[in-house]
């Protein structure tokens, strides 16, 4: 697979997670991630207990959000790749107020034995610490 392919497939893998995050597709959205994917759900909060990323998956469906990407880099190294992308959050609290939140993608990817690529690392705000400086 050459470089080019590999980007792309790293980038559909990144759009097929979006896409079930956005149906409210939970097992969609977990099967995105490899086996001990390490999951940011705010600055300085990490998961890797597949239950407990289910449970803040759900939790922010409550917003019925829809991500949008401004721009996407993948960068492969062999069976690793990095995918940045600054996004905007739009969604509905449960009381009908408004919500939109920005921030900047940062994910490690895996090729996978059969091909695929899965997330073990996702941090949503990968530029946290710009605003903290």
């Amino acid at each position: 697979m050459s470089a080019t392919e590999s980007e792309k497939a790293v980038l559909n893998a990144v759009e097929a997670m979006t896409t079930a995050f956005h149906a409210k597709d939970i097992d969609g959205v977990m099967a995105s991630y490899a086996p001990g994917a390490t999951i940011v759900f705010e600055p300085g909060v990490t998961l890797q207990d597949p239950a407990a990323q289910r449970e803040a998956f759900e939790g922010f469906f409550a917003l019925s959000p829809r991500f949008t990407y401004s721009g996407h880099e993948v960068v492969v190294s062999g069976n690793r790749a990095v995918h940045v992308a600054p996004w905007t959050m739009r969604g509905t609290q449960p009381d009908g107020q408004a919500v939109e939140m920005t921030g900047l993608s940062v994910a490690v990817l895996e090729r996978q034995p059969g091909g695929g690529w899965l997330m073990v690392i996702d941090n949503p705000y990968g530029d946290h610490l710009l605003a903290a400086g």
